[in-house]
């Protein structure tokens, strides 16, 4: 196994699949010869053909109208848009057109689109770049939302992702781009969509999140495990849509306390999707409230006060203190 970046196991994802699958189209905004702002596709066009791997214009609703045609007509197509925050512009074409495919056609069509995204806090960006708008993609129903942690996950879960024959939307936190390494296999291997993970086993409290938000947790969790003697179980959700509600339910069954994590504002989205779930599956294992810990509902803020903004490890620790509380 080699040691990868989450960048170099993107990469190395579609390299492999666009050599497996001569269906799959890679293509976006500056992808092509220049290889993606963040280089996820550098060398593919080279290797591939400028067929395969292509730059598009700058216009997000023609890019994700593009993709479901070539859906409908038996390509695996893999859109980038450049950044999350410019989701809006192709929000008909992903939610109104590609995840409505198989329901309105009776299962004539379907729409095998990738959608990959980077987003997220701590990278100083410009605005728009770095909202965390995963909520919005939740209430579409045949859309499947996906968000790795780490390089390993990042790698399998991708090509599930493109493999899928449903519409997959496939984030890539920046923070976590180039911010760690882990050995990666080099054969392709697939994380089955809809299965969560267990990072950090612990027996008073569970702890649930994704993406960056993870990392969050489990230095807050050890932390907690040096100073207070108190073990915090982390689970890693790799994608929010569908939940993998199983193992959030059994390990609330054994811990009787649960904090939800998530880099997003408050109000919606998939944490509090993940706190309604457990009261209706879990309440009567639970010996208090469920806690969110979140961003404030506000508008990303600029730059220079984004820290003040994001979840942060102490943030987590006072609300696992609130929580064993209770």
């Amino acid at each position: 196994m080699a040691q990868m970046t989450m960048i170099q196991a993107i990469t190395n994802a579609l390299d492999g699949e666009l050599g497996r699958d001569e269906k799959v189209l890679l293509f976006g905004e500056d992808v092509g010869q220049s290889g993606g702002v963040f280089r996820a596709t550098d060398g593919l066009q080279k290797k591939y053909g400028e067929h395969r791997v292509f730059d598009t214009p700058l216009a997000e609703s023609g890019i994700g109208g593009l993709a479901t045609g070539l859906a409908i007509q038996g390509f695996r197509p893999v859109m980038e848009i450049q950044f999350f925050g410019f989701v809006f512009e192709t929000f008909d074409e992903i939610a109104g057109q590609a995840a409505r495919m198989r329901f309105r056609s009776g299962g004539r069509y379907t729409a095998p689109i990738t959608y990959r995204a980077p987003f997220g806090g701590g990278v100083k960006t410009p605005e728009m770049h770095a909202d965390s708008l995963e909520g919005l993609l939740l209430q579409t129903p045949g859309l499947k939302v996906v968000i790795p942690s780490n390089p390993y996950d990042a790698k399998g879960l991708l090509i599930s992702a493109i493999r899928d024959d449903d519409p997959v939307f496939f984030l890539e936190h920046m923070k976590l781009y180039r911010s760690l390494r882990q050995e990666v296999p080099e054969d392709a291997y697939t994380i089955p969509l809809g299965q969560a993970n267990i990072v950090r086993p612990g027996k008073d409290v569970t702890v649930v999140a994704y993406g960056a938000m993870v990392h969050t947790a489990v230095k807050a969790a050890d932390e907690w495990s040096k100073t207070r003697g108190i073990e915090a179980e982390v689970i890693d959700l790799r994608t929010i849509s569908p939940l993998d509600m199983e193992t959030i339910v059994q390990s609330v069954k054994k811990t009787h306390r649960a904090v939800v994590l998530q880099e997003a504002q408050k109000s919606s989205g998939a944490a509090a999707e993940i706190v309604a779930q457990i009261t209706e599956n879990a309440i009567y294992h639970l010996e208090g409230p469920v806690l969110r810990i979140t961003a404030p509902d506000t508008v990303y803020p600029f730059g220079m006060i984004e820290d003040e903004w994001l979840p942060t490890p102490d943030r987590v620790l006072r609300g696992l203190e609130k929580v064993m509380s209770l």
